[in-house]
């Protein structure tokens, strides 16, 4: 046996740092293993887009500066805002921990923001992890064990908390108890823990992943949706203000019509623009200095960028429109399935410009009118 080939058990099993950590897969690992590792990572690798919704790495501290504190700081989302004012002044006055939160939609709408904003409207702490940052049942002991009284608990991507994990949440979230197993084999036994009431907040992208039992036990669920081009245009002026950027109301409802209904998208956009501004132009912002930055850039008035075009015109000029096939359509493009599926298309799918039907892929009326292509012709049937 090689050196390099030690870290394969003979079982067959992935090694547990092969799963989240690429550089330990030994050089001559059998290729069920690489592809394993490649699945398990595709999603972090994905090459970030200008319009893409995902937060990359190096905003994280960007976007601290622009989260507003305070409920009534919060622009959009008003029915959400609504349900969570009412729960908190009620929480308030008992004395209580808030009922456990639910907020689910597309991401880069404000979840992570809402949950900081619970935190901060009830004066109690804030601790923030994630679902696949828990891997064994220790960390998530640990988690609960240390929560202060009234504390606020966020777990983003809990649809990809382990579902062992999930279980052991049940009476954590329902009798604030925590079920610990000391001991191993006959000689095993059960120790409830009691913990202190806190407040969890879960948020996720696909609700509908989520198990019936987790879902039962959140008290409020609140969705997200899309901002108006309106709402994005105030969240673009106050984002600038606090940036110190000089920007007028023209320059700030072009870079919101261009943003995809999501605030993360018109806040990355305005950084650009910020860059354009200073170095091509006066240093602020109006609705032509956006207009040219923005084409610079290749983004369009529909939020498009090249791959959004490139996927439309190749189903309208290659395939007569569709339908067509999402493996034929992804050895056609040079992508990937997967990140057609779940990055490239939703978009376009929301807005009207795609429909996904049983047969493949079909660009509808509206791609061919934003491209000037004239529809093709009904054919006429014989009888």
């Amino acid at each position: 046996m090689r050196a390099g080939d030690e870290a394969v058990p003979a079982t067959g099993q992935v090694p547990p740092q092969a799963e989240f950590s690429p550089p330990f897969l030994p050089a001559r690992a059998p290729k069920r293993y690489t592809l394993f590792v490649s699945m398990a990572t595709m999603r972090d690798n994905t090459p970030e887009r200008l319009v893409s919704a995902v937060r990359a790495d190096e905003e994280q501290g960007f976007e601290l500066k622009l989260r507003p504190r305070r409920l009534g700081e919060f622009i959009g989302q008003s029915k959400a805002k609504e349900q969570l004012a009412i729960a908190l002044e009620a929480a308030r006055s008992r004395g209580e921990a808030l009922d456990h939160v639910l907020l689910f939609g597309p991401p880069g709408l404000g979840k992570t923001t809402l949950a900081t904003i619970i935190a901060n409207e009830l004066d109690v702490g804030f601790q923030q992890t994630s679902g696949p940052a828990l891997q064994i049942q220790g960390d998530l002991t640990a988690i609960l064990t240390n929560l202060r009284e009234r504390q606020v608990l966020f777990l983003d991507e809990i649809h990809r908390l382990q579902p062992v994990l999930e279980e052991k949440l049940y009476t954590a979230l329902e009798d604030y108890k925590l079920d610990i197993i000391i001991g191993q084999g006959p000689a095993a036994r059960t120790h409830v823990m009691e913990i202190r009431p806190f407040t969890f907040v879960g948020a996720t992208t696909r609700p509908g992943l989520l198990s019936s039992p987790l879902r039962s036990r959140f008290g409020i669920l609140l969705r997200l949706d899309f901002y108006t081009e309106e709402e994005l245009r105030v969240i673009v002026e106050r984002s600038a203000e606090v940036l110190e950027i000089p920007v007028d109301r023209d320059g700030a409802a072009e870079i919101a019509l261009r943003s995809r209904g999501t605030p993360r998208i018109a806040n990355r956009l305005l950084r650009r623009v910020r860059d354009y501004a200073q170095v091509r132009g006066s240093g602020a912002i109006d609705r032509s200095t956006a207009n040219a930055a923005l084409q610079l850039l290749e983004v369009d008035a529909h939020g498009f960028d090249e791959i959004d075009r490139r996927l439309l015109l190749t189903i309208i000029q290659k395939y007569d429109g569709g339908p067509v096939g999402l493996g034929t359509l992804a050895a056609t493009l040079a992508e990937e399935e997967d990140a057609l599926e779940e990055v490239y298309e939703p978009f376009l799918i929301q807005i009207g410009f795609l429909d996904r039907t049983p047969r493949g892929r079909v660009a509808t009326r509206l791609a061919y009118e934003h491209f000037g292509i004239a529809t093709p012709g009904r054919q006429v049937g014989l009888f």
